[in-house]
């Protein structure tokens, strides 16, 4: 069955809203209109240590908030597919999708996985490499150590809390041009640490995307 026709079917019964407001919208829609309208798109100049490039869709802000929680809390709704969409559209459009051999989500520890029952930033993956047609490798990479939420330190408490916190399986890497996917970059410690490892590996190259980037607000 068309992956179109199981939305439509799926759309009758589960009525597919907007991940941002929850306004009702049509089954292969992303966000409601007004939604589209406020979210802005990422266009600044970012860039990953290590990394061959860095794409991001939108502006982390109060409008994008609400659907990166459904993402994250896995109450439902349509963000998966919305970012990952937009997120595989923008890949293409820059031209990345002509140099990528497969994707590669970032990994949750196996206790955050345990509690939120899956990993988020795997459900983006999966669209975009349906959208695509490029492989998703689940196992590449592993966060073997668990540490404190990012989002409680500062940038140099960053860097230090993910200090030897991911391993990778060298064969599923080695000579790949790897596309390393997640939801939010803020300051990249994570894609940072990540795309080491990756190379580390064996790796050929590796691009950076998430759905999200914060941006400094002016003063």
């Amino acid at each position: 069955m068309r992956f179109e026709t199981k939305r439509m079917l799926l759309h009758l019964f589960f009525p597919t809203r907007c991940p941002v407001c929850g306004e009702l919208i049509g089954s292969m829609d992303k966000f409601c209109n007004a939604c589209s309208e406020k979210l802005k798109m990422y266009e600044g100049n970012f860039s990953i240590e290590g990394a061959e490039s860095f794409t991001a869709v939108f502006e982390y802000d109060d409008t994008a908030k609400p659907a990166i929680f459904l993402l994250k809390n896995g109450i439902g709704g349509n963000a998966d597919y919305a970012f990952g969409s937009a997120l595989a559209e923008k890949l293409r459009s820059e031209g990345v999708t002509d140099n990528i051999d497969v994707i590669v989500p970032a990994p949750l520890h196996k206790k955050d996985k345990r509690k939120r029952g899956f990993n988020h930033s795997l459900l983006i993956a999966q669209e975009i490499g349906r959208r695509l047609n490029i492989p998703v490798e689940e196992k590449a990479v592993f966060k073997a150590r668990h540490t404190r939420a990012q989002k409680e330190l500062d940038r140099l408490k960053r860097t230090l809390n993910l200090k030897n916190a991911f391993t990778a399986d060298r064969k599923k890497l080695e000579g790949k041009r790897v596309l390393l996917v997640d939801d939010i970059c803020t300051t990249g410690s994570t894609l940072r640490e990540l795309t080491a490892v990756i190379k580390n590996s064996g790796a050929a190259s590796v691009h950076c995307a998430c759905c999200c980037k914060t941006v400094k607000k002016a003063q």
